[in-house]
């Protein structure tokens, strides 16, 4: 299991400051994320969940989270993702994010980052290195999809890991 794996399960099992107490600690790592004050809700091989709560900070000009604050959510929820699915002699770094903004997020926006099992093994990950996407959406309230696209990661061998 991966670390960040077994420290969110440690932290989810207490009750109502677990999921927070992960959520600081983990912005603490990429201290820019707690900009927008991530809250974590589901961290699993191959799924991880951010709550972005709507609040002046993270509000553009017309009252709504701000397109980058977005963006960064999901940025969070791809990063734990990766923690939680990549192999353990694998390494990640992000490659590039391309993304649509498809409504207004005028609300709490719920940040998810999604990937495929098959994605993390075999040939799609040679020696040499290799693309994997993680498609990721962000959701309203209502469920009204307001951000969509996809995640590329460049994911190459560990130095020294055989």
């Amino acid at each position: 299991m991966s670390k960040v794996l077994d420290l969110y399960a440690k932290a989810h099992r207490i009750p109502v400051v677990g999921d927070r107490v992960f959520s600081f600690a983990f912005s603490q790592v990429a201290p820019y994320f707690w900009s927008v004050r991530p809250l974590f809700t589901v961290i699993e091989p191959n799924r991880a969940e951010v709550v972005i709560r709507k609040r002046r900070g993270v509000q553009n000009h017309i009252g709504t989270v701000h397109a980058i604050a977005l963006c960064n959510g999901l940025e969070a929820a791809m990063g734990a993702l990766a923690e939680a699915s990549i192999p353990s002699d694998k390494r990640w770094i992000p490659k590039g994010m391309e993304v649509s903004y498809t409504a207004k997020a005028d609300s709490d926006i719920t940040c998810i980052a999604e990937t495929d099992p098959e994605q993390w093994g075999g040939a799609a990950l040679s020696e040499s290195g290799g693309d994997l996407r993680v498609r990721v959406r962000g959701v309203r309230k209502d469920g009204a999809t307001v951000i969509e696209g996809e995640i590329r990661l460049w994911v190459t061998d560990k130095p020294g890991a055989t």
